[in-house]
């Protein structure tokens, strides 16, 4: 349906786009820092704030978007018609055919591809924890179920995304914890995400990187442990990031020679500890307890999030290694995985 309508627009009145996608821009902006007020969102866009105001009077006269003395918000309808026109935007960019082929040769039972570039837009960063969350209540039902959740940025914002309730549920760290903030490590968001479903949380205290005889020791003399390892290793959902090989090697403290040596072996891509090629070849794993990728055979469906053109290599190496069902990313990664693959 949209296709079709997007290819009369472009025949009949393309100097319309300009300004649906502009409109489009703020509407989704204004969503996800309601409420906010014009300058705010004039800085937020990087536009005037004379053009800000002239799209948002339009917007409030169409009854989209009220105004209070806190700033502005969408009204219900606005998020009707957002919904709408997001899948709209999507057509327009080529991304619904776009989303087929990716899945059809990355072997995934879905792709979904968010307009935009990650990297540069903070809306877009957000709209992919959108994504993964909408995803996420597909999946969840009423039994007792466990979601199982990686650390890092975008996970945080999975977590922020959750406006439903699954009291049912039981939400675990994938891995045990990278040395990073503490707002973006995985007990802080399982316990995050938790607390919005309405469910329970396990924490897994036990940091990547230490000695293979360190940690069977720690892991041997703590039932908690064993508990939630085996929770995780058995979760109905998985929800993780991918991250590029070098960044990630860096951010675990690795030495400049272990890094050198990685990346030379050709190590692009990294997800749960485990160091990828372009082809999918594991050339190393960290230490850790949790997932890894040769587990996720038993895990019910495994949702990788992961968006700008920076990460496109990392996204082909951890598709490629197996085991994902749902990709959600970006249009600028999307359209550089597209030329890779």
């Amino acid at each position: 349906m949209w296709k079709k309508a997007v290819q009369l627009q472009r025949k009949i009145a393309p100097e319309l786009i300009a300004a649906i996608e502009e409109r489009y821009d703020i509407l989704r902006s204004i969503q996800h820092s309601e409420p906010v007020g014009r300058r705010a969102l004039a800085a937020m866009l990087d536009k005037g704030e004379r053009v800000v105001r002239a799209q948002v009077e339009f917007l409030k006269n169409a009854g989209l978007v009220e105004f209070s003395q806190m700033g502005m918000t969408i009204t219900v309808e606005g998020q009707v018609l957002l919904k709408d026109l997001s899948e709209y935007i999507k057509a327009l960019h080529g991304l619904t055919t776009l989303e087929d082929e990716l899945s059809e040769k990355l072997g995934l039972k879905q792709v979904i591809i968010i307009p935009g570039d990650s990297d540069s837009d903070t809306a877009v960063r957000r709209e992919l924890g959108r994504a993964a969350a909408n995803v996420l209540a597909q999946y969840l039902n009423e039994n007792d179920m466990i979601v199982a959740v990686s650390g890092g940025t975008i996970m945080a914002n999975v977590a922020e995304a959750i406006h439903f309730t699954q009291p049912s549920v039981t939400v675990v760290p994938a891995r045990g914890g990278l040395g990073e903030k503490v707002e973006n490590q995985a007990n802080t968001i399982a316990a995050a995400m938790a607390t919005k479903l309405g469910g329970k949380y396990r924490m897994i205290h036990v940091p990547e990187g230490i000695s293979e005889e360190m940690l069977g020791v720690m892991v041997a003399n703590n039932s908690n442990i064993l508990s939630v390892a085996d929770m995780i290793k058995h979760a109905d959902v998985l929800i993780h990031g991918i991250g590029q090989a070098h960044e990630m090697a860096v951010r675990r403290g690795f030495d400049h020679e272990f890094v050198s040596e990685l990346i030379n072996s050709g190590a692009v891509g990294e997800a749960l500890g485990h160091y990828c090629t372009l082809e999918g070849k594991n050339i190393y794993v960290t230490s850790s307890v949790g997932l890894h990728l040769d587990d996720l055979a038993d895990v019910g469906v495994v949702v990788a999030v992961a968006g700008g053109q920076r990460k496109a290599k990392a996204i082909v190496a951890v598709t490629n290694a197996g085991g994902q069902d749902v990709l959600i990313t970006d249009e600028s990664a999307a359209k550089a995985i597209q030329s890779i693959i």
